[in-house]
């Protein structure tokens, strides 16, 4: 009987212990829940650049590999499907926990510019099938990626129609607020060039036609629509100078559609059918396809070398200035397309100068990528972001810092638009 009394009383101490260990987790894990109010669209930028990095390494991307490159990319894409889950997971609750902030998210002047990264996530992960999923898993995933490219080519183009019909009437968004990422909007759609470019050579060829076609198409649109994106930037950044230090990662996003359209003009032309015979002999018609697009994309590519250069100058002027928003992904994801078309041109041209060129940039994007998730992480744990007023959801004025353009009347340049 003693035993029993000294045992309850054991029991009982050891609940009296572990209670308010128990209250503190409970109120820490509500308290991290409750931050996810502010878990916007661009958390989606983790995954769409651990996607495009994933693609950078895969064996049939680089010019020089080496015995494992190619389950390191295996490795990385693994990864990219879990972020993807647990994104779509944590930004699920937020709308369901938090009634109304899914239509505040669409309209919101600045948070709604990133709902595009969701899709160019996917973008990373469709592509991704072809150089991870169908070697390994037979025929049956050739036809998923087709049927998945259609899917996308359609629900990308909707919103980036419906995107810009909502930029082009909203009352908050002016002329000074502009930065590249108003072209994430049409960037998915422009991406399905890309993804048509991965999977087209793996098609029969009368299912790679209409991809192909489907992806010019596509790319095209998505870099024409940029270039009118580049007039109403260029003239922003002369009329009010660069944008404020921490909008000025996102710079890099005018880098990604030259540099994305001049892979995926590569991919094409390398993915023309043989056997078709619509333009001719087929011998003759790739031959020609492919120096047109070799040319094209050297034309194009030299775009993006001028933005790259042009952002790179822009950050390191206020370097010191910058701290972590999830637009730092941004020194990634745009890059990869700048990173590839350099190693893809590199293997049309026959150039180990090239390709070692882009070997080197994969190292260095690599590089980054580690250093923005280290950051990212950081900025989490001491509440720098996922925050009340630190994230996309919260609206700044990008005439509002000290590093905007003065007029020579010294008049404020926002009252001048």
């Amino acid at each position: 009987m003693a035993e029993l009394v000294e045992s309850s009383s054991s029991e009982r101490t050891w609940r009296n212990e572990t209670a308010p260990d128990r209250r503190r987790w409970h109120d820490f894990l509500n308290e991290q829940l409750a931050r996810l109010k502010h878990f916007t669209w661009a958390n989606y930028t983790l995954p769409m650049a651990t996607g495009g990095l994933a693609l950078l390494l895969a064996e049939q991307t680089q010019g020089f590999t080496f015995t494992g490159l190619q389950t390191i990319g295996k490795v990385v894409y693994i990864f990219d499907l879990f972020l993807f889950t647990l994104v779509t997971v944590a930004i699920t609750y937020r709308f369901i926990k938090f009634p109304g902030t899914l239509k505040n998210s669409i309209k919101h002047p600045t948070e709604a510019l990133f709902l595009g990264t969701s899709t160019l996530s996917l973008a990373s992960i469709i592509s991704g099938i072809a150089h991870y999923g169908i070697p390994a898993c037979g025929p049956w995933l050739i036809t998923v990626y087709r049927v998945l490219f259609w899917i996308y080519f359609a629900v990308t183009f909707l919103i980036a129609v419906g995107q810009y019909s909502l930029l082009f009437t909203s009352p908050l968004l002016k002329i000074q607020d502009m930065t590249p990422a108003w072209d994430l909007p049409i960037f998915p759609f422009m991406l399905s060039g890309t993804v048509a470019a991965s999977g087209a050579a793996l098609q029969p060829p009368s299912e790679a036609m209409p991809m192909i076609v489907g992806g010019l198409m596509a790319q095209g649109l998505g870099m024409l629509v940029s270039i009118l994106m580049y007039a109403s930037y260029v003239r922003r950044m002369i009329q009010f100078g660069f944008p404020s230090p921490n909008s000025r990662p996102g710079m890099f996003i005018a880098v990604g559609p030259p540099s994305f359209t001049s892979l995926a003009i590569i991919g094409l032309a390398n993915g023309y059918p043989e056997h078709y015979h619509y333009f001719g002999a087929d011998e003759l018609t790739i031959q020609i396809l492919r120096v047109i697009a070799t040319f094209t994309s050297i034309f194009i590519w030299s775009l993006s070398l001028w933005f790259f250069c042009i952002a790179v100058v822009a950050n390191l002027a206020v370097r010191k200035q910058i701290s972590f928003h999830l637009n730092w992904y941004a020194y990634v994801f745009p890059n990869v397309g700048f990173t590839i078309s350099v190693i893809s041109l590199g293997k049309i041209l026959q150039s180990p100068a090239t390709m070692a060129v882009g070997s080197a940039m994969t190292i260095l994007l690599v590089a980054m990528w580690i250093f923005v998730f280290v950051n990212h992480v950081r900025a989490v744990l001491k509440k720098q972001i996922l925050y009340g007023g630190r994230d996309e959801d919260y609206y700044k004025d990008e005439t509002d810092h000290i590093h905007v353009k003065p007029t020579s009347e010294g008049r404020d340049p926002a009252k001048q638009a």
